[in-house]
C-alpha cells in the first residue's frame, strides 16, 4: 500500500524544496560549537557524506553568528540557523543562511518578530516556526495546565496566523515533544487546520537505540498517515546516526530509497556463518553507494535463495561453502573465504550498471540515487475528533 502525502504548501530552503510534491527530506543539527569553524565544517562534511540534505547550527551569540559565512562557504547543502531569545542574532544570520528557526515562545515581543520577518524577506529565505513543549508561552501553560498537544498546536497556529496577518507565508512549522503520543497528537491537530509544510521530530528522544525506537514509532506513524515534509531524528549520539536512522524510517515506509538496504536473517541454531559481522561489515563498506539496492546476507545455503528472492543481490553460506545469487537465481558458487569480497565487488558493479541505466536518477532536488514512490488515493485518518483551536494572538 502506498502512502498518500498530505497536500501542503511548498517552500524552498536553499536548493531543497519542502512540502508540495517534494520528497520528505532528511536533516540534522551539528553538535559542535558553531564558533569553532573547523570542527563544525568537519562535522558538516561527515553529514553531507551520508546524505544529510539540510544542516542546522546553533547560533547562541555574536561570535557564532560571525562564523556563519565561513561555514556556509564550505557547505554543499542548505544551512539553517537555530535562534533562541535574541532576535538580533536572527537578523545577522539572515544575511548568510538559507532558513532561520525561531521559537515564538522565547523570541520576545512581537516587534522583534516583525524585524526578523523583514530581514528574511529582504534575503528571500523562509522561517521555521519551531514550537517546543519545553518553551511554551506562559498564557498557554496557564490555559491548559501543561504542555499538552492542544497547547502546542495552538501556539503554532497563533504564530502562523500572526505571521499571515503581516503578509508572511514563507514558513514551515514544527511542534516537538519528547513524548511520542503528545508529539503525534500535536502534529495531527495542526495538520487538520493548516497546510504549511511540517518539520517532524521527537525532541530529546534519548540515546542512539532508545531515540531511534521512539523516533521510528512517532515519525513512522505520522509519515504513514501522510503527515510530514522534512524530518530530524534527535539522538544523544553522533548526528551522522540521526541521518542514517532518518533514512531507514523512510525506507521502511517505502517513501524514499537511497543506498544499500541490507536484508539479513536473524541468528539461529542453523546459521553456520557470522551473519551479524558480515551484515555490519557490508553496511560499512558499501555506505558510499547512493543507488538503491537490496542486498541479502543469509546463513543457510539450502533456504538462502528463497529467503532472499526479493533482493537485487545476495550471498548465503554454510557447510563450508557459499553461493552468490541475483533476483532469486543462483549465479555461482563461491569459496567461503571469498564470499564477502565477491559480494562487495558484485554490488559495486551492479550499482554502476543501475546508474548507467538511469535507475538511480534523483527526484526533485538531488541526483544521487533517490527514488520517490507513487501515492495512492487513500486519505489518512486517525479516527479522532479534531478540536478547532483558537487563532487569536
Amino acid at each position: 500500500m502506498h502512502i498518500t502525502r498530505r497536500k501542503t504548501r511548498q517552500i524552498a530552503v536553499g536548493t531543497v524544496k519542502i512540502g508540495g510534491d517534494a520528497p520528505v527530506s532528511v536533516q540534522s543539527m551539528c553538535s559542535t560549537d558553531t564558533r569553532d569553524v573547523k570542527a563544525t565544517v568537519e562535522q558538516i562534511r561527515q553529514l553531507e557524506e551520508v546524505g544529510c540534505e539540510l544542516i542546522r547550527v546553533a547560533v547562541p551569540d555574536d561570535e557564532a553568528a560571525a562564523a556563519l559565512p565561513k561555514i556556509k562557504a564550505a557547505m554543499t547543502v542548505p544551512l539553517i540557523a537555530d535562534i533562541h531569545f535574541d532576535h538580533r542574532l536572527a537578523l545577522k544570520a539572515a544575511e548568510t543562511v538559507d532558513c532561520v528557526r525561531i521559537n515564538p515562545g522565547n523570541i520576545g515581543a512581537w516587534w522583534k518578530v516583525e524585524e526578523v520577518i523583514k530581514a528574511v524577506n529582504d534575503h528571500g529565505i523562509p522561517i521555521r516556526v519551531g514550537v517546543n513543549g519545553g518553551s511554551l508561552e506562559r498564557h498557554l501553560l496557564d490555559k491548559y495546565g501543561w504542555p499538552s498537544p492542544e497547547a502546542l498546536a495552538e501556539s503554532a497556529l497563533n504564530a502562523v496566523h500572526a505571521l499571515e496577518d503581516v503578509g508572511f507565508t514563507n514558513m514551515k512549522v514544527s511542534l516537538k515533544a519528547s513524548d511520542v503520543h503528545h508529539a503525534i497528537d500535536a502534529y495531527w491537530l495542526f495538520a487538520q487546520q493548516s497546510n504549511y509544510p511540517l518539520h517532524i521530530g521527537i525532541t530529546e528522544a534519548g540515546t542512539a537505540m532508545t531515540g531511534a525506537v521512539k523516533s521510528a514509532m512517532g515519525l513512522g506513524f505520522l509519515l504513514s498517515q501522510g503527515v510530514g515534509d522534512t524530518l530530524r531524528v534527535s539522538l544523544a549520539a553522533d548526528p551522522v546516526e540521526e541521518v542514517k536512522v532518518g533514512y531507514e524510517i523512510l525506507k521502511s515506509l517505502e517513501l524514499r530509497h537511497r543506498g544499500i538496504n541490507v536484508i539479513a536473517c536473524p541468528t539461529c541454531g542453523r546459521v553456520e556463518i557470522d551473519v551479524v559481522r558480515m551484515a555490519n561489515e557490508l553496511e560499512k563498506k558499501l555506505g558510499h553507494i547512493k543507488t538503491p539496492l537490496n542486498v541479502s546476507v543469509l546463513g543457510c545455503v539450502v533456504n538462502g535463495i528463497g529467503e532472499g528472492k526479493e533482493a537485487d543481490i545476495g550471498i548465503a553460506g554454510g557447510e563450508g561453502k557459499g553461493i552468490l545469487f541475483k533476483k532469486g537465481k543462483l549465479v555461482r558458487k563461491v569459496p567461503m573465504d571469498q564470499l564477502m569480497d565477491t559480494l562487495i565487488h558484485e554490488v559495486e558493479i551492479l550499482a554502476k550498471e543501475k546508474e548507467a541505466e538511469g535507475n538511480g536518477a534523483a527526484v526533485a532536488h538531488s541526483n544521487e540515487g533517490w527514488e520517490l514512490l507513487p501515492s495512492s488515493d487513500q486519505s489518512p485518518t486517525l479516527g479522532k475528533e479534531i478540536p478547532v483551536l483558537s487563532n487569536k494572538h
